[in-house]
């Protein structure tokens, strides 16, 4: 199920611009403190890395992935969702573009 609305955030404003403006994103903390992202990878080939683990969950475009020290790429569309570990990096291709929800743990 892919998440459409996400009610009583306290929003940070000012964005996060990564990859030249590749990726676009804003942080924000929901009422019951949960820490969380929300942005946009346009086409590319980038690396990520990651303190917190996460969940990436797609909520519209596609993507492909692949965690650090794995060899396989994995497709993710609406809906869908994967996990990176804390203190790890993963790499992301996105022919269009991707919308994502970032959900810290």
């Amino acid at each position: 199920m892919t998440t459409t609305t996400i009610n009583a955030v306290t929003l940070t404003t000012k964005a996060n611009v990564y990859f030249d403006g590749r990726c676009v994103s804003h942080s924000f903390k929901t009422a019951t403190g949960e820490e969380k992202s929300v942005g946009v990878v346009l086409s590319a080939t980038l690396t990520f890395n990651t303190g917190k683990a996460e969940i990436m969950e797609c909520v519209a475009g596609a993507c492909e992935y692949k965690l650090k020290g794995q060899e396989q790429w994995h497709a993710v569309q609406a809906g869908e969702q994967f996990s990176i570990g804390e203190n790890s990096s993963f790499d992301i291709k996105v022919a269009e573009s991707f919308h994502y929800i970032c959900h810290y743990a």
